[in-house]
């Protein structure tokens, strides 16, 4: 009897992730521990060890899982930095639409995250941020500008307290990305105008006003997503 086409080895492979994922999830497997055997997991989902041996890769890949040498495979910490390594690379990247829409999207993120920090943000952090600050109005060189800028909005996102939205922050701001959109943006006089943004960022912060942290944070990335919509036509 003709029983039908057999499955394909993707569709398998598929299968064994979201196997192995659920595991996880409803944790029958936790951060740090061993997974086991590729054998006896293939067995027990009743598909091959070649695909298993790929859904295996394709998690590791994707951050989910370590492979150790000598010792196994392991489930990774799942810290959200590490499994979204790879949203960094898409924002390095992109071009174009592309490029406006992230941009979009971290104005939203920044501005939530100025607003939580407005909120939570320590006197350690607080001084560090106004340390970058001042960093960036002692100096017309365009990389230290950018290094400052880059870590007064990671002290930022970091004193937000949620690691996951400092996580997608440090990918649409990488180092590239930004430097990508900042070298035309600097025609425009856009290192004095960054200062005067940050300022009020800072200013903000150190009121403890979370209203005024969030307008102050999206009207800077709102200027850079502007200028961009002007020169992509959009």
């Amino acid at each position: 009897m003709d029983e039908g086409p057999a499955p394909q080895r993707g569709t398998v492979t598929q299968r064994a992730v979201e196997e192995i994922k659920a595991m996880i999830a409803e944790g029958t497997l936790e951060p740090g521990q061993r997974l086991p055997t590729e054998r006896d997991l293939a067995a027990r989902l009743g598909i091959s060890r070649s695909s298993m041996r790929e859904a295996i890769r394709a998690l590791t890949v994707l951050g989910v899982l370590e492979a150790r040498h000598g010792s196994g495979v392991y489930v990774t910490r799942l810290e959200a930095g590490d499994l979204l390594e790879s949203f960094g690379v898409v924002a390095e990247l992109a071009r174009g639409e592309r490029l406006v829409e992230l941009l979009e999207v971290r104005r939203v993120l920044e501005s939530t995250a100025a607003a939580l920090a407005a909120a939570r943000i320590t006197p350690v952090q607080l001084s560090e941020v106004e340390r970058h600050l001042e960093a960036m109005g002692a100096t017309d060189d365009p990389d230290e500008i950018l290094a400052h800028d880059l870590a007064f909005h990671r002290v930022v996102a970091t004193a937000a307290g949620n690691g996951t939205m400092a996580a997608l922050l440090e990918g649409l701001s990488s180092r590239t990305f930004r430097a990508r959109v900042r070298r035309g943006h600097e025609e425009e006089d856009a290192f004095a105008r960054t200062r005067r943004e940050h300022a009020a960022i800072h200013r903000a912060l150190a009121a403890r006003d979370p209203e005024a942290a969030r307008a102050a944070a999206a009207a800077h990335v709102g200027e850079v997503e502007h200028w961009l919509r002007t020169r992509q036509g959009a």
